[in-house]
């Protein structure tokens, strides 16, 4: 018995089936049955049907003789449904990658209850997915399972079947099916919410719910909208059958009123001969459900009374006057907008006629981001090596908590922000300043750059559209011709930015600011931090961290992380931070000892909390190789990422550790040991002399002296060698382990430079 069977109608979608069905047997969740019902198509559904069952043992088409409509051909699906719950899909539409995996996570940790509610995201034509605006009733807060009585607003979410899986057997035993004609969802939607005894919610997008430009049937006008009477009808008889249900009856009606009002305003449902015959069957409708005493807000109330009184043209005068009443409130709102944009430009103007303040600084990350990266390290070294300069950092108000005590908070396009931004010395960033910057004689522009580059960066992306994504370059170059110093962390990312960047900075090559803290943090900062990710003190932490694939809009890990974490063994911790994609970062699975770490918003404190680190591509690995605990590769996708992307380091020749082409032989690579081997720890120190020649800890001081001060190079702090930066290895870490079985656990979390 499969865990899930997920049931497709097909008809006429033979253009997306194929990607619908993809979608399903792409799931890392294994255990599924693909039901595909061709309800009598005339396209090519039921050829794909079978061309899919040939291919795949999991796949059973179904044909029915004539073209019967959702309803009955979902109901043809569950009679062939053997799995422990159903999924419904339709044919145009997608699951998102480990969509099954997270609802079987979320079953499991709820004590599997009769139904689970989760999000979808629409998907356009042009490639945007934008989420369901209720999505915050999926919250996973609270007790779980609950019943609908424990938490009503799912009420108010889509009432749709493919938003939400059932337990098999509930459904059988309660008897419910999908009746034939359009709205079909409404009578199983409703009923089963109200009795099912256990419901969980997924705060997850598992569906991409596409939005057809031609073709969708809920988009074709046509009578056959009438069928949401009967459908509604069909609800309120189910309330009919228990007394205990009555208690749904006022939201039922508020909820189909709403619903009416939405059919009768939308113009590419109804005909116009059609329009007459809809309000006087919803005004007979609403009258003969009606629930006296049923409190509703006055708006809702005005708009159902307008309805139940056949005030058609009354409603149309209405719905023109509130359209048109929100429309003078954009007109207002732009105008508003304008007019402070122009207060705001004329007093940039002002602030730019008078003099600089040579002891201001102005700093900012990833544009309007919180506090961190070398912009944040750049910060603390201005106010320790430079007191005398008052420093600002600018971000959003939802992010100044993260700002620390010190630096002057400013919001960006406020008057705060455009004074430092006209009269600030100092102008520090890591991505492109904004636009609207007019640099000014004296002022000093310093790029820090976002890490040491690996994949492609700059012009070099010109012939890589999917990794540009739309990047404008002759703003790029207008950005360049505004730096006047660009930091670098090695002779690597010198040649790099100079090609790459072309423009008449000067280049400051004195480390990555960013990584001081490796150097400056001890045993019991490592202890804090591994208490705070839930890392055991006798336990080996791997931080996982994937680069972005430019080619995917939707991330998803390479690695089966609980089966990874299961052939470990124990003694093991999984730390994932994987980078976040148009659609947001990959989803972690929920497995012991599988800790997401994504949301953390310092990467080196993760660092610093974990072992050793696997990847792949991301630059993250130059930052970790300084910390000097062992880097493993996973470089199973390396050709489709290099094709994408490109890269700049020959990995394979030149690794900073052992290197895995598959998940088989990465679990190999921890079971022999070879993770922190000798051979990973010549190839490891090969690896720092050549990216890590800086990172001594003093790499924002050394920057700080030649922003400010303009020290020269000779006059910088000397580099301390690489050998003396930190203590050697201690026996807990010995330099070959033999295999996991026979391992004895730690007695001490891994060892930590102490201060200089």
């Amino acid at each position: 018995m499969p865990r899930f069977s997920v049931i497709v109608p097909a008809y006429q979608v033979q253009a997306y089936l194929h990607a619908c069905l993809e979608s399903v047997l792409s799931q890392s969740f294994t255990d599924l049955e693909l039901i595909v019902v061709d309800d009598a198509s005339p396209d090519a559904c039921g050829d794909i049907a079978d061309e899919f069952a040939a291919r795949d043992s999991r796949v059973r088409p179904v044909r029915l003789p004539r073209n019967a409509g959702l309803g009955p051909a979902r109901n043809a699906g569950m009679a062939q449904a053997t799995g422990d719950y159903l999924v419904f899909l339709d044919g145009d539409d997608t699951l998102t990658p480990d969509a099954l995996r997270a609802m079987a996570d979320r079953l499991k940790e709820t004590g599997c209850p009769d139904v689970l509610v989760y999000d979808y995201a629409r998907t356009y034509w042009n490639g945007d997915a934008v989420r369901n605006q209720a999505a915050a009733r999926l919250a996973e807060e609270g007790p779980a399972p609950f019943r609908l009585t424990d938490r009503p607003g799912l009420l108010n979410l889509l009432m749709v079947a493919w938003n939400k899986t059932c337990r098999r057997e509930f459904v059988e035993r309660a008897g419910f099916s999908f009746p034939p004609g359009l709205y079909e969802d409404t009578p199983w939607t409703y009923p089963v919410l109200m009795r099912a005894r256990s419901i969980a919610t997924l705060d997850r997008v598992c569906v991409h719910y596409r939005q057809r430009r031609r073709g969708n049937i809920l988009g074709t006008p046509g009578e056959r909208h009438l069928d949401i009477f009967a459908q509604y009808d069909r609800v309120f008889a189910f309330l009919d059958t228990d007394p205990e249900l009555d208690r749904w009856r006022p939201v039922l009606l508020r909820r189909m009123a709403d619903h009416f009002a939405v059919v009768f305003s939308r113009r590419d449902r109804l005909p116009r001969g059609s329009r007459a015959e809809f309000l006087r069957r919803a005004r007979a409708q609403l009258r003969r459900h009606h629930v006296p005493g049923a409190r509703a807000p006055l708006g809702v109330r005005l708009r159902h009374g307008l309805i139940r009184l056949g005030l058609h043209r009354t409603y149309r005068a209405l719905r023109r006057v509130s359209a048109g009443g929100r429309r003078t409130v954009r007109i207002t709102a732009r105008s508003v907008r304008a007019v402070r944009s122009g207060v705001l430009r004329l007093h940039y103007r002002v602030q730019r006629l008078l003099p600089l303040r040579a002891d201001r600084a102005l700093f900012a990350d990833h544009g309007d981001g919180g506090y961190g990266c070398n912009p944040g390290a750049l910060e603390q070294a201005f106010r320790t090596f430079a007191p005398h300069i008052r420093t600002a950092w600018a971000t959003v108000a939802e992010l100044h908590h993260t700002v620390p005590p010190g630096p002057r908070r400013v919001r960006p396009g406020t008057a705060a922000w455009f004074t430092q931004l006209a009269r600030a010395k100092y102008l520090v960033h890591n991505a492109p300043f904004d636009p609207r910057l007019v640099e000014r004689r004296g002022q000093v522009l310093v790029q820090t750059q976002a890490g040491t580059p690996l994949g492609h960066e700059g012009l070099d992306l010109q012939e890589r559209p999917g990794a540009a994504r739309g990047t404008d370059f002759r703003a790029l170059l207008r950005d360049v011709d505004r730096w006047d110093l660009v930091l670098s962390a090695n002779r690597h990312s010198t040649l790099t930015w100079e090609r790459v960047h072309p423009g008449r900075y000067t280049v400051v090559e004195c480390g990555q600011p960013r990584t001081d803290v490796f150097q400056r943090a001890t045993a019991a900062d490592v202890a804090r931090l591994r208490e705070v990710f839930g890392v055991p003190g006798d336990s080996v932490a791997v931080l996982y961290a994937p680069a972005r694939r430019d080619w995917r809009r939707t991330q998803r890990l390479a690695l089966d992380l609980e089966r990874v974490a299961r052939r470990l063994g124990p003694r093991f911790v999984v730390l994932v931070r994987g980078e976040a994609g148009p659609d947001g970062p990959p989803p972690v699975p929920k497995a012991a000892r599988v800790v997401d770490v994504g949301g953390h918003p310092d990467p080196a404190a993760v660092c610093l909390a974990s072992d050793v680190l696997v990847t792949d591509f991301a630059p993250l690995m130059f930052d970790y190789a300084g910390l000097d605990r062992p880097i493993v590769l996973h470089t199973g996708e390396r050709q489709a990422y290099e094709s994408a992307r490109g890269l700049y380091v020959d990995l394979a020749a030149f690794p900073p550790g052992a290197t895995a082409r598959d998940e088989d032989e990465l679990i190999d690579v921890f079971a022999s040991g070879h993770w922190c081997g000798s051979r990973s720890a010549q190839l490891r120190a090969a690896f720092r002399e050549r990216y890590c020649p800086w990172d001594d800890g003093r790499a924002a001081e050394r920057a700080v002296r030649r922003i400010v001060f303009g020290e020269a190079a000779a006059e910088l702090p000397p580099v301390v060698p690489l050998d003396e930066r930190r203590p050697a290895p201690s026996a807990a870490a010995p330099p070959v382990r033999p295999p996991l079985s026979s391992v004895p656990p730690p007695t001490t979390p891994h060892p930590v430079p102490g201060p200089l």
